[in-house]
């Protein structure tokens, strides 16, 4: 199944999502979670209320009706890997990567799959794109040997990790240039892994402005989904709800001679084939203070 957070009439909730139309599961199965995190936390049988729900002449909602949300917006953890494509390594000027490389993207990132995302002021000029499929942990596990690993992933979205170049080589640690908000867009739905069985054979493009940057096939993965679980479960728990960004294939701006960075009005298109797309556009960031 498909299942989105969306909008509608001012109330957000979760909804199955079939062609062009979402089942209300708040309308359907009453009972049921509103919240992604919560609906994961809450387990298979609620996951089995939702597909009945799909299954059943329940109510639609016309897709172009509704806003689609951020399909988890409260993640515990949201984790990337980096040079995780062999073309990406190479462009890089790098050497493959003898053990996985892994950063934090903080949760305040996250934004939806059609909403806008930040040219910050503090860091204006390298903002790049970095077209990724990603997973969604749907079990509390540690310690999961990759031959296991399928059994605690919910399913599968696509994500864009937005980076800032020069905050994030200034130093060792990846997580300020990687984290700023409204830099982790994902969407537009969770596709379950019981519907895409087979994560490391997908087709990605990423696009700007319409123009084809990057191409690949998650079969390119130097460390698969499953190794990626069975590295990151040795070291700390895992929980519902946590992202997990899976790399990005060769074509990002910054080895791009010269290079091309985004700037306000540029859109970005994510594309992977058995999920869907996002696409979002950079704005100009706002320079004022807040606090409270």
């Amino acid at each position: 199944m498909k299942i989105a957070t969306f909008t509608h009439q001012n109330k957000t909730r979760l909804g199955i999502v079939i062609e062009q139309s979402i089942v209300d599961l708040a309308a359907a199965e009453p009972g049921l979670p509103t919240d992604m995190r919560r609906f994961l936390e809450a387990g298979e049988a609620a996951w089995g209320r939702a597909r009945d729900a799909a299954r059943r002449a329940a109510p639609r909602i016309p897709l172009a009706e509704v806003r689609l949300e951020a399909p988890i917006a409260n993640p515990g953890k949201v984790l990337a890997i980096g040079l995780n494509y062999a073309d990406h390594v190479k462009e890089s000027g790098m050497q493959p990567p003898k053990h996985q490389i892994w950063f934090n993207k903080q949760w305040n990132a996250v934004t939806g799959p059609h909403d806008a995302f930040e040219i910050p002021a503090a860091a204006p000029n390298f903002i790049d794109y970095e077209g990724e499929l990603c997973f969604v942990i749907g079990k509390r596990c540690h310690r999961v040997p990759a031959a296991r690993a399928a059994e605690v992933i919910f399913g599968y979205t696509c994500g864009n990790d937005v980076s800032v170049r020069d905050w994030q080589m200034r130093t060792p640690q990846f997580t300020l240039g990687k984290s700023f908000d409204t830099h982790a867009p994902i969407g537009p739905w969770i596709v379950t892994a019981d519907e895409l069985t087979e994560p490391h054979a997908l087709e990605l493009r990423t696009f700007v402005n319409g123009e084809l940057r990057q191409h690949s096939n998650t079969r390119e993965l130097i460390f698969d989904c499953y190794a990626q679980v069975q590295e990151l479960s040795a070291a700390f728990t895992l929980d519902p709800g946590d992202v997990i960004f899976t790399g990005t294939p060769s074509g990002v701006g910054a080895a791009m001679k010269p290079p091309r960075f985004l700037r306000a009005g540029d859109r970005v298109r994510v594309e992977i084939d058995g999920i869907g797309a996002i696409e979002n556009e950079a704005i100009a960031g706002p320079a004022e203070t807040v606090i409270g």
